[in-house]
């Protein structure tokens, strides 16, 4: 026992180098990625809390109209940020929308290509499975940490840990829904001589588009899941009420701001759940 704790393999310093390395050897890439996605959050931003807040109401309750044609969706998109209003939380929850569009959009254009390619070389999902358990298993605070030191404090950095968190859904899903393709399907294909992307484009991912808009809802559930986590390292939103109400201990404050993160998940959920990516997740 002796033996094996003192010569302990310096798995954490080694982490420490690389962390270092990598602030001394990229911080440009850092710094412009930093900027690029600081750009894209301000814009949803200005989008979301520039128009006065019934205007965003009602471009929403008839988002959610388009999406779903279901009246009991619509009203409860409505009645939710009309509720989220009159409890004075509207510009927290736009930042948190504003995170949880920008982690998810980033996450499915990742994940997807990667999904993809996964489900066409066995050998890459191999490689990527315990890389994927790792990032979802492996405690947020542990990645916080790199995520602070070379982004530093603010959105991003609750962006970054939010899109490692919440990556794996579209990438597995995916892959699951591109390998569950009916052989039948791709041999026809085939026969009648499409090429390699044909097949892609027109028979495997429309099957497997019921996994990847499952993969879309989990994405944003994962994302909302980390709204708390992300207010520890200065990003704006819901979280940040109820961190306060945690440090005061304000039940009031945290029910409230509690509640308008499930309003917010559930009217999300609704807009982008299919019949079939609701059985699929």
């Amino acid at each position: 026992m002796e033996f094996l704790t003192e010569h302990r393999i310096p798995i954490g310093m080694w982490a420490k180098r690389f962390v270092d390395w990598l602030t001394m050897n990229g911080a440009w890439f850092f710094d412009w990625l930093s900027a690029m996605l600081s750009t894209v959050i301000n814009a949803l931003l200005f989008v979301l809390q520039y128009p006065h807040p019934l205007v965003i109401v009602a471009a929403f309750t008839g988002l959610s109209w388009y999406l779903r044609r279901s009246p009991s969706v619509a009203a409860f998109t409505c009645l939710g940020l009309m509720l989220i209003i009159n409890q004075g939380y509207w510009k927290e929850t736009t930042e948190t929308l504003a995170l949880v569009l920008a982690a998810t959009a980033v996450s499915m254009v990742i994940g997807v290509p990667i999904g993809i390619a996964a489900a066409r070389r066995p050998w890459l999902y191999e490689v990527l499975r315990p890389v994927l358990d790792l990032m979802q298993t492996i405690p947020t605070f542990v990645y916080l940490i790199p995520a602070l030191i070379l982004f530093g404090l603010g959105m991003v950095p609750g962006l970054i840990a939010t899109v490692i968190f919440a990556i794996p859904a579209p990438i597995r899903l995916t892959r699951l829904g591109i390998i569950s393709t009916p052989g039948a399907l791709t041999e026809a294909a085939i026969a009648f001589g499409a090429t390699p992307s044909q097949v892609l484009r027109k028979v495997e991912l429309p099957f497997a588009m019921p996994q990847i808009m499952a993969g879309l809802t989990q994405t944003i559930m994962l994302s909302l899941s980390m709204v708390v986590i992300s207010a520890l390292v200065g990003a704006n939103g819901l979280g940040v009420p109820v961190v306060r109400a945690l440090n005061t201990v304000n039940i009031a404050r945290g029910f409230e701001a509690g509640l308008c993160i499930v309003i917010l998940a559930i009217i999300l959920d609704r807009m982008f759940r299919t019949e079939s990516s609701g059985e699929g997740a």
